[in-house]
């Protein structure tokens, strides 16, 4: 087969063969070739500053010799796949680890290979150990794009079918932007939400609710981040009647949001169950669940993972923990992302279509907006993305409109490269 000397060659077959819906960033589409640290380079030679880690999949960067020689090794013994069939000692060491990092009392682990499928998963645990298929998720929530997790996707842009396994009731979410309401204190908010919560509860279920399943702080949804106690407040009125509750952890975990190990921890709750994905195995295909042994032991048929697991996924996933513990990688997320996240706030202040920056750790949102400093500005988010990458940075974009920008570097990301991204990232704003 030819290969394409070009990003506008390569764009092209990519057109001609790949689904019409699977989106692609910028109005030139780039190949991401090689990559460094925190740097990567296009299929044209050109390098950027990563600000979005693969969708913060990279969580170490790039070309990490811990994780490339743990992969190698794994690799050189000539078995990548055996399935769970088997035992595989790297997926042991692993959920022994996850195990007990998760503070969950007897937790037990099963691996996916993707945060979708690890939700999916959840979903199944939880709707069989409750005997019910009802849902509690959040409004403006992205949990993924299988079958059920699009039918607890409260995010109108990722739902793809209104058919779902599952019956959904959507709560009020963090995304106070958008809230209605908005106007109030951060004891205020909590309080009604969670009365908002018990009117659900009354109103719109059977009563044998199986989960409430939450991001800590929205990814998909634009890095909505709810005031602390938000969830402590929801989990006191679902353990009045046992109904579990589900933390996704997909984009929160492992230390982002810096000042926990788990996004649902400034929260101050332990749940009953967390999904897990994205960067555990930087840049290797790993999910799973971590939950309550009684209530992952629910299953009462025989189940398999054919490729959640997998040794070298495992091995990959075992080195970037380690890594991620032994350098303190939560530590620095949380002394970079008040960097970027003070420094983006002071820049924005006297810019009118910027009507927010939120966040935490390197997990940071911008929302930008019309004139009014309401309505959704989608144009100008394509703007700033196109404009950043133009001085050598790359980002994300993302939100309920498609007006939000998603910062998320890796979490080695150092102080000096933070306040390189973050100028560009200004120039950027300041002039599109």
């Amino acid at each position: 087969m030819a290969t394409s000397s070009t990003h506008a060659e390569l764009a092209k077959r990519h057109e001609a063969v790949m689904p019409s819906w699977l989106s692609l960033f910028y109005e030139r589409p780039i190949e991401i070739a090689s990559g460094d640290g925190c740097r990567v380079t296009d299929g044209e030679g050109r390098t950027y500053l990563d600000f979005f880690a693969g969708i913060l999949t990279n969580m170490l960067g790039y070309n990490v010799p811990e994780v490339r020689d743990a992969i190698k090794a794994q690799a050189d013994r000539g078995v990548v796949h055996t399935s769970t069939l088997y035992l595989i000692r790297q997926q042991v060491d692993l959920a022994e680890k996850i195990a007990s990092l998760s503070g969950i009392p007897d937790a037990k682990v099963f691996f996916t290979a993707s945060g979708t499928e690890a939700n999916e998963a959840a979903l199944l645990i939880a709707t069989q150990y409750r005997r019910s298929n009802q849902v509690i998720a959040l409004r403006n929530s992205y949990h993924g794009r299988a079958f059920a997790t699009v039918g607890i996707t409260g995010n109108r842009g990722w739902s793809a079918s209104s058919l779902t396994p599952v019956n959904t009731i959507y709560a009020q979410s963090g995304y106070r932007f958008r809230s209605s309401f908005r106007e109030l204190d951060d004891a205020a908010y909590i309080a009604a939400c969670a009365e908002d919560l018990r009117e659900l509860m009354v109103t719109s279920t059977s009563g044998d609710v199986a989960c409430m399943i939450a991001e800590p702080i929205q990814g998909v949804g634009g890095f909505a981040t709810p005031p602390d106690g938000l969830f402590a407040a929801y989990k006191e009125i679902l353990d009045e009647t046992g109904i579990l509750f589900v933390s996704d952890e997909v984009q929160t975990g492992w230390g982002r949001t810096g000042d926990h190990f788990w996004g649902i921890g400034a929260h101050g709750v332990t749940p009953d169950a967390m999904t897990f994905a994205k960067g555990l195995g930087n840049g290797a295909s790993i999910g799973g669940v971590v939950a309550r042994g009684e209530v992952m032991d629910c299953l009462q048929a025989n189940s398999i993972s054919t490729f959640g697991g997998n040794p070298l996924s495992t091995a990959a996933a075992n080195a970037t923990l380690d890594y991620a513990l032994s350098h303190d990688l939560q530590g620095n997320a949380a002394r970079v992302g008040a960097v970027l996240i003070e420094g983006l706030r002071a820049a924005c202040a006297d810019l009118a279509y910027v009507g927010e920056v939120r966040g935490r750790g390197l997990m940071i949102g911008i929302e930008l907006v019309a004139a009014d400093g309401r309505t959704p500005d989608v144009a100008a988010a394509a703007r700033v993305l196109e404009a950043a990458r133009e001085r050598g940075l790359l980002i994300g974009k993302g939100g309920l409109h498609g007006n939000c920008l998603r910062i998320a570097p890796p979490l080695t990301l150092t102080e000096s490269e933070a306040r390189e991204g973050l100028a560009m990232l200004v120039d950027a704003l300041r002039t599109s």
